[in-house]
């Protein structure tokens, strides 16, 4: 049975929108949205400040997809079947949502985008409002390559390891996680044999919160991750989705509560974040690190200051991890060990281009840029 609270995400606080954000240093105490002190700072000192530059996105959409390709090229998608694209690094966006489709009124939760021309997007919902579209041309016109006809099924995102090669996930169905595949770039999707999927437990779901509930690793290795139950658990494929283990995580899981975001560095080094989405300030069990490929995870010493539901390595460093939620933004440069607030904006997606930029997207048309001084 479905329930209010699983895939559709309605945050039942709303934070602060700051039109701009000021920069920290994790030795400088963070204080929390509930006015308390959360103590990342027992003596661990970044070097480096972090801050969003935000872009003029000229909306109020709702940003839950998040797709740069560069310092220069970014996508986003979200609410009222909206996708914009820049191609000047956010100083102007264009409105390249898709017209004629009947998809004005749908939710376009995860989109991924491999150039400036090549984008693919996914909307979540019961049913029929499961769909696929694809662009070839900058957005200028889409075709719908997949729509789920299967009542019992719900996408939450996608994943690819190639711009050819990508897979999406739908909540489990007949008892186990369904995933369908596509080789071309997302112009066809064909179911994947669920014999190599682990069964879900009863009430396990994925978060449709930021596109990054699925995740393509280094090489063939795949991540999914869930929520609903408690443990929040980690499935790892090592062949794109054929055949998959599962594990425990530290992370709490409850009706509104799990892993929200997977992300790998290597193929052994990855995060987990989370958290209740109706608790959104809350700190305690929301993300989890792991050094041996996932087969293990360990809570960090310090978590997130709330909920987060997104998650994104920085290109050209060793460990250093952002994490976004509706309460604010955090940075780890320990792996996942240990986390410090440097925003309090409302962001739910975050991701990070192999360039070395960073790009932040969430309610009100928020869309940010990384900005780092020493």
């Amino acid at each position: 049975m479905r329930t209010p609270t699983r895939s559709v995400l309605v945050v039942a606080a709303t934070a602060a929108l700051l039109a701009s954000s000021t920069a920290g240093y994790a030795a400088t105490p963070t204080r929390g949205s509930d006015g308390h002190d959360h103590g990342h700072v027992h003596g661990h000192h970044h070097p480096t400040a972090y801050a969003w530059r935000i872009t003029p996105t000229d909306t109020t959409a709702r940003f839950r997809g998040l797709a740069p390709v560069s310092r220069k090229v970014a996508w986003v998608s979200g609410t009222d079947g909206t996708v914009l694209r820049t191609t000047d690094g956010g100083r102007s966006w264009r409105d390249v949502s898709p017209q004629g489709l009947g998809t004005e009124a749908l939710q376009f939760r995860d989109i991924e985008a491999f150039d400036s021309r090549h984008a693919v997007i996914l909307s979540i919902g019961e049913g029929e409002d499961s769909r696929i579209l694809v662009t070839r041309d900058g957005g200028a016109s889409w075709t719908e390559s997949f729509r789920n006809t299967d009542p019992a099924a719900f996408y939450d995102c996608m994943a690819f390891s190639s711009p050819r090669k990508g897979l999406a996930l739908s909540d489990p169905v007949d008892g186990k996680f369904r995933l369908v595949e596509t080789s071309d770039g997302g112009r066809s999707w064909r179911l994947v044999d669920p014999a190599g999927m682990p069964a879900a437990q009863a009430g396990e779901f994925a978060f449709a919160a930021s596109g990054t509930c699925l995740a393509a690793g280094q090489g063939d290795r795949t991540y999914l991750v869930s929520g609903g139950v408690d443990p929040a658990r980690v499935f790892t494929s090592t062949n794109r989705g054929r055949t998959w283990t599962v594990a425990d995580s530290p992370v709490a899981g409850g009706a509104s509560a799990g892993i929200f975001s997977v992300a790998f560095r290597d193929a052994r080094r990855g995060v987990i974040v989370g958290g209740d989405f109706e608790t959104p300030t809350g700190a305690v069990d929301n993300a989890a690190w792991t050094a041996d490929g996932g087969r293990t995870w360990t809570k960090s010493r310090t978590n997130p200051s709330g909920y987060r539901s997104g998650s994104a390595w920085v290109a050209h460093t060793r460990s250093t991890v952002l994490a976004v939620g509706p309460t604010g933004s955090d940075v780890s440069t320990d792996g996942g060990r240990s986390w410090s607030t440097f925003d309090t904006g409302s962001f739910d997606a975050v991701e990070c281009t192999h360039d070395g930029a960073c790009w932040a997207s969430g309610e009100q048309g928020r869309v940010g840029v990384l900005t780092r001084h020493r």
